[in-house]
C-alpha cells in the first residue's frame, strides 16, 4: 500500500470503506513510533468522515479505545488524530463529538515507564480538557468558533446583544483551554508533541480572531446597554485584556521553535483610556458621581479602540488567508507530482498493438490490406465466365461457385436464405420461377445432385437470380428455355442413374456457345438498358 498514491488509495476507498478498514487505519496513525501521526493515514480518515456509508461512532469509539492504551506516545497520538478530523473532518464529526455526554476521561492519565512518559503525560492531560471543551462549546452554540465567518457581515459581528453576552463568555472558556496547554519552547522535543503545538497553534489565531470581533461588536453596542448587560459587558472586557496578554505570550513561543514571522498576526492593544471610559458610563448608570465627560470625547475613545482592535482583526485574517493559499500551493503542488507520477506509468506501459482478434489484423499482427467487400457491387468476370449479380435477398460477395465446389468439393451456400424457400421443401422449390412466363420452368441444374460417396446436395449457379439487371433467360446456357424438354427428361434418367457410377450431372450436358442469340420476341422484355 505504501506504493499507491493517495488518489488511488482514495479512489479504493469510495468503492469499499469497511468498519475494519478504518479501524486499521486509526491504529496505523497511533503506533508506538515517537512522531506526528502520517499525513496519509490522516488524509484517509478525513476522506472516510465524508463517506456517508462511514459509522462516525464506530470511527470515533476506535480513537476512544486508543487512548486507553498505556503508552503516552498511542495515546497522544490519538488526541493529535481527533483533533485533526475535528478541525479538517467533515462537520458531521465534530458533532457526534459535541452529542457525547463525555469524551476523554484522561485527567488523571500518567505514563511510569519513564521520564519522557511523566513529562508528557502532562501535556496530554491539558490537551484533551481542551478537545473536551471544544466539543462543549460547539454543542452549545452549534458551531465552531475557528471556522465562522468573519468581517463586518461575519457572526460574531452581526450578533444582537443578548446572545452576544452568552456567547462571549463560551469563547472565553475554550480560549483558557487552549492557553492553559502552557508549553515553553524547550519544553517541543519530540514530533508528537511539536504536532499537537501547531493544531493549538491554529487554533489560537481563529479563536482569538473569533473572540476579537465579538469583543468589537460589544464595544459598539455597550454605550446603548442597560445597566445589568454593561456590568455584563465590562467583565467580559476585562478577561479578554487578560487573554490578549495570554495569547501575545503563547504566539511569542510559536515564533521560538521556528514558524514563520509572517504566520503570526501581531496584537494591538486597546487604549486603557478605553477601560476608564466604560468604568465611568457603568458608575453613572449606578446613579455614582463621576467625571463630566461629553459623548464626543466617548465617541473618540470608542473609535480609537475599535479601530486598535480592527487592525488586530485584520493582521489575523491576512494570517490565515497566507494559511489558506500555502494549503492550495501544497495541495497543487501535490497534484502535479501525482500527475508526473501518473504520466511515467503510463509511459513505462507496454503500447496496445493490433491482435489476431482484431477485425483489421491478419494472422502476422499487421493490418490487412485485402479490398473491402461490397455487399452491393455486381461482381467481376472470372476465367471468361460471366457471373451474374445475386439478388436483394440473397446478398453473397464474391460468390464463385465453380471456383469452390472444384476446390473444396462443398456445396456452395448463400449467406442469406431465400425468403421464398423454405427449408422444409428444398428439392421441391422453383427457383426460375419468372413472372414474365406462362408457365412454370423447370432448371435442370437445381435438381439434386448425388456425389460419389452417396451424399447429396443441390447446386445454384447465380444466373437463377429473379431480379438482377443484366440477367437474361435466352442468354444463359444454364436456363430451361436454352435446352428442349426431351433433354431434360434424358439429364434427370441419368441422374437417377448416378448412383450406380460417379458420373455427374454436368458430363451429359451438351458444351453450347455462352451467348446464344435471343428470340427477337422476347428480348426487350428483359432489356432495362443497353448492354
Amino acid at each position: 500500500m505504501s506504493g499507491q498514491s493517495i488518489t488511488d488509495r482514495i479512489t479504493a476507498a469510495q468503492h469499499s470503506v469497511t468498519g475494519s478498514a478504518v479501524s486499521k487505519t486509526v491504529c496505523k496513525a497511533t503506533t508506538h513510533e515517537i512522531m506526528g501521526p502520517k499525513k496519509k493515514h490522516l488524509d484517509y480518515l478525513i476522506h472516510c468522515t465524508n463517506e456517508m456509508n462511514v459509522n462516525i461512532p464506530q470511527l470515533a469509539d476506535s480513537l476512544f479505545e486508543r487512548t486507553t492504551n498505556t503508552s503516552w506516545v498511542v495515546v497522544f497520538k490519538s488526541l493529535i488524530t481527533t483533533h485533526h478530523l475535528m478541525v479538517y473532518g467533515n462537520e458531521r464529526f465534530i458533532q457526534y463529538l459535541a452529542s457525547r455526554n463525555t469524551l476523554f476521561n484522561l485527567s488523571n492519565f500518567l505514563d511510569k515507564s519513564g521520564l519522557q512518559g511523566y513529562d508528557m503525560s502532562t501535556f496530554i492531560r491539558r490537551y484533551s480538557r481542551y478537545l473536551n471543551e471544544k466539543a462543549v462549546s460547539y454543542r452549545q452554540v452549534a458551531f465552531d468558533f475557528t471556522k465562522v465567518k468573519r468581517g463586518v457581515d461575519g457572526v460574531m459581528r452581526t450578533m444582537n446583544t443578548e446572545k452576544l453576552l452568552k456567547t462571549i463568555p463560551i469563547i472565553q472558556n475554550q480560549m483558557d483551554a487552549l492557553l492553559d496547554f502552557n508549553v515553553n519552547a524547550n519544553e517541543l522535543t519530540n514530533g508528537v508533541i511539536n504536532a499537537a503545538f501547531m493544531l493549538l497553534f491554529k487554533d489560537s489565531i481563529r479563536l482569538f480572531a473569533a473572540y476579537n470581533e465579538g469583543i468589537i461588536n460589544l464595544l459598539e453596542k455597550y454605550f446603548d446597554m442597560k445597566k445589568t448587560q454593561c456590568k455584563e459587558g465590562l467583565d467580559i472586557y476585562k478577561k479578554f485584556l487578560t487573554r490578549m496578554t495570554r495569547i501575545s505570550e503563547f504566539l511569542k513561543v510559536a515564533e521560538q521553535v521556528g514558524i514563520d514571522r509572517g504566520d503570526i498576526p501581531d496584537l494591538s492593544q486597546a487604549p486603557s483610556s478605553l477601560l476608564e471610559a466604560l468604568e465611568q458610563h457603568l458608575a453613572s448608570l449606578e446613579g455614582k458621581k463621576v467625571k463630566d465627560s461629553t459623548a464626543a470625547s466617548r465617541a473618540s475613545t470608542l473609535s480609537n479602540a475599535v479601530s486598535s482592535l480592527a487592525s488586530t482583526g485584520m493582521s489575523f485574517t491576512k494570517v490565515d488567508e497566507r494559511e489558506k493559499q500555502a494549503a492550495l500551493e501544497e495541495e497543487q503542488a501535490r497534484l502535479k507530482a501525482l500527475k508526473e507520477q501518473r504520466l511515467k506509468e503510463l509511459s513505462k506501459r507496454p503500447s496496445f498493438s493490433t491482435t489476431d482478434t482484431s477485425p483489421v489484423s491478419t494472422t502476422g499482427g499487421t493490418i490487412s490490406t485485402a479490398p473491402t467487400i461490397d455487399l452491393f457491387s455486381t461482381p467481376s468476370c472470372s476465367n471468361g465466365a460471366v457471373k451474374m449479380e445475386s439478388d436483394l435477398f440473397d446478398l453473397q460477395p464474391t460468390f464463385q461457385p465453380s471456383m469452390q465446389s472444384a476446390s473444396t468439393g462443398l456445396p456452395v451456400a448463400t449467406a442469406w436464405a431465400d425468403p421464398f424457400t423454405s427449408t422444409e421443401a428444398g428439392d421441391d422449390s422453383m427457383p426460375n420461377l419468372n413472372p414474365f412466363l406462362s408457365k412454370l420452368v423447370v432448371d435442370a441444374t437445381h435438381l439434386p445432385v448425388v456425389s460419389s460417396d452417396g451424399v447429396s446436395f443441390s447446386s445454384r449457379t447465380s444466373g437463377h437470380e429473379m431480379f438482377g439487371d443484366r440477367y437474361n433467360p435466352f442468354t444463359d446456357t444454364n436456363s430451361s428455355v436454352s435446352t428442349n424438354y426431351k433433354r431434360t427428361v434424358r439429364i434427370e434418367h441419368s441422374i437417377s442413374d448416378s448412383f450406380c457410377g460417379p458420373a455427374s450431372v454436368a458430363q451429359h450436358l451438351p458444351h453450347q456457345a455462352p451467348f446464344p442469340t435471343e428470340p427477337s420476341t422476347v428480348a426487350g422484355l428483359f432489356r432495362g438498358r443497353v448492354f
